[in-house]
């Protein structure tokens, strides 16, 4: 007698940190069981933002020697190349986070929010296209094109190093109507209360079922 739809045990079981496949993916993220909203992998994240900071910290050290704006405009564009990607194409086409997601491959996948990372990568835009137009178009001084890639390096090394969740802040500051999800090491919290994804317990580690059945006869008084 065949069996039901749905239960052939040569089925794989998809776990919670097992991307879905078959269904229509987002720009930016990837649909994940038990996440709510699309989620990308916050160390292939940070990998990426460590790999653009050091191209960046290079030609910042070269800027700096040669008091010039010059060898900081091939880095500018290939950072407001990336972003663009990211926000546009989708992140899954970013040659920095590809290139992040192979070195961090043999790690546990981190899902955080990708609608926060979006808020961060167009903020990310948008500096790089100021710091491209200063050296450029308007000819502004080095002063003032060092503090700009200054900080644009500044973010990178606060996201690649600490993982401070940027996204996050804009993304309560300019979007009130949805609620910041899943954000790295549980920054999302106000005033210690748990989010969703906490308080549902989603992105722990899948119990093992034998584990859960011995829980549970510990737990049972007739057992």
């Amino acid at each position: 007698m065949p069996g039901k739809p749905g239960k052939d045990e040569d089925t794989p079981v998809i776990g919670q940190d097992t991307p879905v496949i078959g269904q229509d993916a987002p720009v930016i993220g990837q649909i994940v069981p038990g996440y709510s909203v699309p989620v990308i992998n916050e160390r292939a994240v940070r990998a990426a933002a460590g790999l653009l900071m050091l191209r960046g910290g290079i030609a910042y050290a070269f800027a700096i020697a040669a008091n010039s704006g010059a060898p900081l405009k091939p880095f500018g564009i290939v950072f407001m190349a990336d972003m663009l990607i990211r926000v546009t194409a989708g992140d899954r086409y970013s040659p920095s986070l590809a290139l992040g997601r192979v070195i961090v491959r043999r790690q546990k996948p981190e899902w955080v929010g990708a609608s926060q990372k979006a808020y961060a990568w167009w903020f990310g835009v948008a500096m790089a296209m100021t710091s491209c137009f200063a050296m450029g178009y308007f000819g502004a001084p080095f002063a003032a094109i060092a503090v700009l890639c200054g900080f644009c390096l500044a973010m990178l090394f606060m996201e690649a190093s600490f993982g401070i969740c940027v996204g996050c802040t804009l993304q309560r500051v300019f979007d009130r109507r949805n609620p910041t999800l899943y954000c790295p090491g549980g920054a999302c919290r106000r005033g210690g209360s748990e989010t969703e994804h906490d308080a549902a317990g989603i992105g722990r580690d899948v119990a093992d079922p034998t584990s859960a059945a011995v829980d549970a006869t510990a737990h049972n008084p007739l057992a």
